[in-house]
């Protein structure tokens, strides 16, 4: 997997803005990847050291369409922590 593939996109919530000034970011990322592929991703794309990977698996939320019932897809987040100076400047503006 290239690396861009597996970062499939930053999660922006207060919670994780908050985060953000610990030095953690957030990111949506694909069922299958695992945390040294993440790290990597994070390392080559955003030209950081990371310190730690936190992931977990989300359950998809149960909807309603009428009589209808269906169920969205399961989805991974990942929560990295980088090494103490580090940031990411992308989130900044935010």
């Amino acid at each position: 997997m290239d690396a861009r593939d597996i970062l499939i996109k930053p999660i922006i919530t207060e919670k994780s803005t908050d985060m953000m000034s610990e030095g953690k970011y957030t990111f949506r990322v694909p069922l299958k990847a695992n945390k040294y592929q993440i790290r990597d991703a994070v390392e080559e794309i955003f030209n950081v050291k990371v310190e730690a990977v936190n992931t977990m698996r989300m359950e998809g939320k149960k909807k309603r369409m009428g009589r209808y019932e269906g169920k969205r897809s399961d989805w991974k987040k990942a929560i990295v922590t980088l090494k103490e100076g580090e940031t990411i400047e992308l989130f900044e503006g935010v």
